[in-house]
């Protein structure tokens, strides 16, 4: 969608930007504050999250939280928050014609929360089946308990179920009070932002009852170390095997790096005709199959995973090796290339198609580093990589020797042991060959 972006410093030391996207008939509303986890005693891991469920909920305005969820929603308006490692955030979207009733009442809840026992109570219970739920997600298990043994801050949801009861409303309280500054807010805001609009949005957002004392807190220092083991869980209710390939480098991607790398994350795994997830379909050896990057404050990550039966676990290795060896060693046809590049063009473009998508290009990066993405300039930047580009951040993905590999299933140590070797070469790769 066609629109402006403007970064705008509040006088309280609250930062955030407006998406102006003129005509929109959807506003969305992102108010995120640096209060994760990481700032918690770690046998209280669960206070940002319960408090979360709790601060939308009564509030000064509406004692209720059910009275309260139903007038912010009752026409069609949706609200929601989301709690991470480091952030949490609130968000709301809405009709053009309802933004500023939905936008006061979200501040409401942010800035008034009652924190009532009872509801307290009735959100510890939600929490723990949040949780129980959690723990069916096969992946999701895996994933954080390789992290966990990979060094990272994370705890497993069994261990959060465990670690509940040590959490008391008081807690609740005094996280909100150290996080929920001014200072602390950031915020975007997306939708059809004429001047006057900006404005009282400005004002009221300077104007908010929150401590103008506190900061914004900086992302916390994570190293992963390299798991010369295999992590395995064993379920013996699962007939396949689920399994998560994890690599590292010791430093943060540039956007070009960046761009090379999700291309060739693409060009390997993202459709049905890709070099990983084609050539393993094509053999019917696996149904589908996923890979990403991200970053914490110092380090690259990029990974793989999938879920796939016992007797095609090997072949699907040797196919993830064989590929990503050709991409390192520059066995890239540029016709792959460019046939990526318009994917990828095509892909960015669908993803602007709406106000929440639009809004989703900048929040991200912006919460996390501050970073203003230049949205614009993504398909030059995508049509500016080159084959050298790809393979150079290909290889230091795995220079570092920073890696982990993980099953769960009923497979047996020895099994995934004979999986992890199968591709412990890209590790060992002569990477200046090319």
């Amino acid at each position: 969608m066609k629109h402006t972006v403007s970064e705008v410093t509040l006088s309280n030391g609250g930062r955030g930007l407006f998406v102006n996207i003129p005509n929109s008939s959807v506003m969305t509303l992102d108010i995120n504050f640096r209060a994760g986890e990481f700032l918690v005693d770690p046998l209280k891991w669960e206070v940002p999250h319960l408090m979360e469920h709790v601060v939308l909920g009564a509030n000064e305005l509406i004692p209720k939280a059910r009275d309260f969820q139903a007038e912010l929603e009752r026409n069609g308006a949706y609200s929601n928050a989301s709690t991470s490692v480091y952030d949490i955030t609130y968000e709301a979207e809405c009709a053009d014609f309802e933004w500023a009733r939905v936008f006061d009442l979200l501040l409401v809840a942010i800035t008034k929360p009652l924190f009532l026992d009872e509801e307290f109570k009735a959100e510890y219970g939600n929490v723990q089946e949040e949780m129980a739920s959690r723990a069916n997600n096969h992946f999701r298990c895996l994933s954080l308990e390789m992290r966990k043994e990979l060094g990272l801050l994370v705890k497993t949801d069994s261990e959060r179920l465990k670690l509940m009861h040590n959490v008391s409303l008081d807690d609740v309280r005094e996280h909100y009070i150290k996080t929920h500054t001014t200072k602390n807010m950031r915020f975007v805001i997306a939708g059809d932002l004429n001047s006057k609009r900006r404005e009282h949005i400005q004002n009221v957002l300077e104007m908010i009852e929150l401590s103008k004392n506190g900061r914004r807190y900086k992302l916390p220092v994570e190293h992963p170390k390299l798991l010369k083991q295999p992590t395995y869980i064993r379920n013996k209710t699962v007939e396949n095997l689920y399994f998560y390939i994890d690599t590292f480098m010791n430093r943060r991607l540039s956007d070009r790096e960046a761009d090379a790398l999700n291309l060739v994350n693409t060009m390997l795994t993202e459709t049905l005709y890709s070099n990983i997830l084609g050539t393993a379909r094509e053999r019917g050896l696996v149904y589908s199959m996923n890979s990403g990057l991200s970053q914490t404050r110092d380090v690259s990550n990029w990974w793989f995973g999938a879920q796939v039966s016992d007797k095609n676990a090997q072949a699907l290795m040797d196919i993830i090796r064989i590929e990503l060896s050709k991409v390192m060693e520059g066995k890239i046809a540029e016709k792959n290339i460019q046939d990526t590049k318009l994917y990828s063009l095509g892909r960015f473009q669908r993803s602007a198609q709406t106000v929440g998508g639009t809004a989703t290009g900048y929040s991200n990066r912006y919460f996390f580093d501050g970073i203003i993405e230049d949205y614009y300039n993504i398909p030059t930047r995508i049509e500016a990589i080159t084959k050298e580009d790809i393979v150079q951040i290909a290889q230091d993905m795995f220079r570092d020797n920073v890696w982990g590999f993980g099953v769960l299933g009923a497979c047996g140590k020895a099994f995934t042991n004979q999986l992890r070797e199968q591709i412990a070469p890209l590790w060992n790769n002569d990477l200046d060959k090319t």
